[in-house]
């Protein structure tokens, strides 16, 4: 029996009769936290997303459309790996290979930062060139961390070893090894204060190719408007400024996959849940807004 007046389906933004042959972007979440090193719970944001997403509006003032209709499935939550990190990136990799040889683009619902190696690895291996766009608080340019290379604090130095570039954007803290290493790498907060959203996305688009991945740690935004995430750091980038730069960034990039991660959710404070499943629903609104008129 099917209710007349049932709940939207538990799937993002609710969509309605979801098909993956149909859809154009597969969000696969992934509900792992293992290496986190300060504030658990990042396992939770996954739910937490898709949860708040079913509330959203699909028609989009902002952008004069409703992106739900390029087509967005969701796939079962993916069963991390807990005593290995690196099996765990292999798993994400194996199902965001699949998306992607169908011809889809991968969304990685995390979880903490490390599940993002996996669409990043899948994308390697279909030899073709990608930056990686890496929006964060953190450098995550350790070759180490916790006797982990696969650590979410190693995020940025795994994906330089399968991408032609990563940049940073956003960062506030890093260590002095590579502080020194990848300076040509980083665009750092302190910086990014005196440019304006079309700056900064021009300083974006300079440093990396036609084809990117967006990675984002949500830490990257000012805790007053993201606290829930695993290692907050003060004075980040504000909602506006991220998806403004991101939009301007796609006016002249491809892109290839992308994945957001981190939200650690705060039992009683939705917003911050909300504010991640909107970001999630105006990238991809940016990204395909040449689908509009098909």
């Amino acid at each position: 029996m099917k209710l007349l007046h049932g709940m939207a389906p538990y799937n993002l933004f609710g969509l309605e009769d979801q098909s993956y042959d149909s859809a154009k972007v597969v969000a696969i979440p992934v509900p792992y936290d293992s290496t986190t090193s300060y504030r658990a719970g990042a396992r939770e944001g996954p739910r937490a997303i898709i949860s708040a997403s079913r509330a959203i509006e699909l028609y989009s003032e902002e952008l004069g459309w409703n992106p739900s209709k390029i087509g967005i499935f969701t796939t079962e939550e993916l069963e991390p790996d807990i005593g290995s990190p690196e099996r765990t990136v292999k798993r994400i990799a194996r199902e965001a290979g699949l998306v992607l040889a169908d011809g889809k683009t991968p969304m990685v619902l995390g979880g903490e930062h490390t599940v993002a190696l996996g669409a990043i690895e899948a994308l390697a291996e279909t030899n073709r060139d990608f930056s990686v766009v890496h929006f964060d608080a953190h450098a995550d340019s350790r070759q180490e961390f916790m006797g982990s290379k696969f650590s979410h604090a190693c995020v940025a130095a795994r994906a330089r070893e399968l991408a032609n570039r990563v940049y940073s954007v956003g960062v506030r803290s890093i260590d002095e090894e590579s502080a020194s290493k990848y300076a040509k790498d980083i665009l750092y907060m302190k910086d990014m204060r005196r440019l304006n959203s079309s700056a900064l996305a021009r300083r974006i688009a300079a440093n990396t190719g036609k084809d990117v991945y967006i990675t984002i740690d949500l830490d990257v935004l000012d805790p007053s408007e993201m606290p829930s995430v695993g290692t907050p750091e003060p004075d980040g980038m504000r909602f506006r400024q991220l998806v403004d730069v991101i939009a301007l960034l796609l006016k002249s990039k491809r892109l290839l996959g992308l994945d957001v991660t981190e939200l650690s959710p705060l039992p009683g404070n939705a917003a911050p849940d909300y504010l991640a499943a909107k970001l999630i629903y105006l990238v991809i609104g940016n990204a395909f807004i040449g689908e509009m008129s098909k």
